[in-house]
């Protein structure tokens, strides 16, 4: 089995089937989260456990959160919009070519 992620920290990405976009903050090379999470999840687009999850500064249209998203529920967002969750700025320092560098002054 390969975890090798497909998407990187600073990325911007769209989930397949949900109206949300955002910007990779962490990644796991596999599921990290609660069983209760998982089977919250409706079983038609559950994930498998074995693949990397992201983390997400995440935003659909009325508001910001954090999202943790299976792989194969991610795609590239090639819009070119900026993420307008708060905690952007305070992760990451500019926006170049549709992704976010990370932030000198953040430690992780």
């Amino acid at each position: 089995m390969n975890n090798t992620a497909k998407f990187h920290i600073g990325q911007i990405v769209r989930h397949r089937f949900y109206p949300f976009r955002g910007v990779i903050f962490d990644v796991d090379p596999e599921f990290s989260s609660s069983e209760e999470w998982w089977l919250s999840i409706p079983e038609n687009i559950r994930p498998r456990k074995d693949q990397p999850f992201y983390h997400l500064l995440a935003e659909n249209e009325e508001t910001t959160y954090i999202a943790y998203v299976s792989e194969q529920n991610l795609q590239v967002d090639d819009s070119g919009e900026p993420v307008s969750h708060p905690q952007v700025t305070e992760l990451f320092s500019g926006l170049k070519n549709g992704v976010y560098k990370i932030s000198r002054t953040h430690t992780h």
